[in-house]
């Protein structure tokens, strides 16, 4: 196979990330399985929470992209001082951004689950429903600095090439997660029967096991992580160094945030038609989620090899890697789409609800599935472009997007028109196909192509 070597360093980066990235999603499945059984206002009181805390994650994984993008550039150019500047960065920006969330969760936290419940349901108690997500979301709040934490350590240890940690953190953290859960839910073993408090409470010590398993880990490894030597001995990050990041970071923040709220809002869109398709999105986002951390690692394993390259100055080679790494990534998307569908039926099973939600899951699993390819392709021109630090094309061609285009067209559809809801779904996912054809000649053209490094000198010694 002519690109075997680029798809064996792809899959070594992408595979633990994958790992890692399912187990932290495995976390919430497990609550979201284990909560079903407890009936289906409890099981949409944990999404609807679920579908908030997505926001605040993903403005994480952005507010830390834009010194990513730095720090990959950084290790490519052997340059050990520029990537302890911009983990440093991480750190500010991490905790900045928790403290933020905390805040606009404490102050709005029920106004924002009440958006979730505006539809009608023979079949579902909304009061109930609303009790149970305050109640949730009052625990878990406490998980979001922990997570911070744990970014910060796992996408630094990635950008020099190692995945392991972060990938044994998560282990670790579904394992407590699945016993604490089995305790607290159910009050098994002597402990207090919770219901959904106890399945936050397991998800919350869960979070800090796997900061302590990377953060200690990656800190006992420091004659490897050499970056990690001396880290807080000051927290000061140069002014030029600082600005010339953040420019690059705010739109890739801004670009996270608000594709999470736009995600956040076709939901709640789609919530308006009743709360049993807000059930059946939750069965249906619960399997899905677990899935798409495969494109998503393998679109991060494209921005990390790519931002390498650049940073070595070896632009014809990026350009041909980031073509065969885009194919790849498509053709590994199409098997999750016939795995997907093949166990649409199964899934929801597991849910204690009625047979009409079950339904809306499997509808909306087997249309989820036909779009992966789609998603997968999608993301590894999207960290392509954003490797050469394109941050704000890639904000325009992202979240802006879908502000102006998908998300009032759901609303028009949900709202004022009688279309199914389930072709509004798969019309909304087709309109990712146009971004397909943008993104592929804004990469064919090259305009990604620059390295954003080459005027920084590393004043220290070279990664060993």
């Amino acid at each position: 196979m002519k690109n075997k070597e680029l798809y064996r360093r792809a899959l070594l980066l992408a595979v633990p990330m994958m790992i890692q990235n399912g187990i932290t999603n495995m976390v919430g499945l497990v609550d979201n399985i284990m909560v079903g059984s407890l009936g289906t206002e409890a099981m949409t009181a944990v999404s609807v929470v679920g579908q908030l805390i997505f926001v605040f994650n993903l403005a994480i994984f952005g507010g830390l992209s834009g010194p990513g993008i730095y720090g990959a550039q950084f290790y490519g150019q052997n340059n050990i001082s520029g990537f302890r500047r911009t983990f440093r960065l991480k750190v500010i920006i991490a905790l900045v951004c928790a403290l933020a969330g905390l805040c606009i969760f404490i102050a709005s936290g029920e106004f924002l689950i009440s958006l979730y419940l505006k539809g009608e349901s023979a079949d579902i108690d909304r009061e109930l429903t609303l009790r149970y997500a305050k109640e949730y979301l009052s625990v878990m709040l406490i998980q979001l600095i922990p997570f911070a934490i744990v970014q910060i350590y796992a996408t630094s240890l990635r950008e020099t090439g190692d995945s392991l940690k972060p990938m044994v953190g998560g282990i670790a953290s579904v394992v407590v997660d699945v016993v604490l859960n089995y305790m607290l839910i159910y009050g098994n073993f002597g402990m207090p029967k919770l219901g959904v408090k106890g399945a936050a409470i397991a998800t919350v010590i869960a979070r800090f096991a796997e900061m302590l398993v990377v953060v200690v880990w990656a800190h006992l490894s420091v004659k490897k992580h050499t970056f990690l030597k001396n880290i807080y001995r000051t927290i000061k990050v140069p002014k030029e160094l600082t600005v010339q990041i953040l420019k690059k970071t705010i739109p890739i923040f801004s670009n996270e945030f608000l594709w999470a709220g736009g995600v956040a809002t076709l939901t709640q869109c789609y919530s308006t038609r009743g709360l049993d398709i807000v059930a059946g999105l939750n069965i249906s986002n619960a399997i899905c989620n677990l899935l798409n951390v495969v494109f998503i690692a393998l679109g991060s394993a494209v921005g990390i090899l790519t931002g390498q390259t650049l940073g070595a100055s070896e632009y014809e080679k990026a350009e041909r890697d980031s073509f065969s790494l885009m194919r790849f990534t498509g053709g590994v998307c199409l098997v999750l789409t016939a795995v997907l569908i093949a166990f649409s039926g199964i899934f929801p099973s597991f849910y204690d609800t009625s047979d009409k939600v079950r339904g809306y899951g499997q509808l909306f699993i087997i249309i989820t599935a036909c779009f992966f390819p789609v998603q997968g392709f999608l993301n590894a021109l999207y960290f392509t472009l954003r490797s050469g630090g394109k941050t704000l094309v890639t904000f325009l061609f992202d979240s802006v997007y879908s502000w102006v285009i998908c998300v009032p067209l759901a609303l028009i559809f949900c709202k004022l028109t009688n279309l199914n809801i389930f072709l509004i779904y798969g019309i909304i996912s087709a309109l990712d196909i146009i971004k397909i054809i943008v993104g592929f000649i804004l990469v064919k053209k090259g305009i990604w192509i620059s390295n954003l490094v080459s005027s920084h000198k590393s004043d220290e010694e070279a990664f060993v």
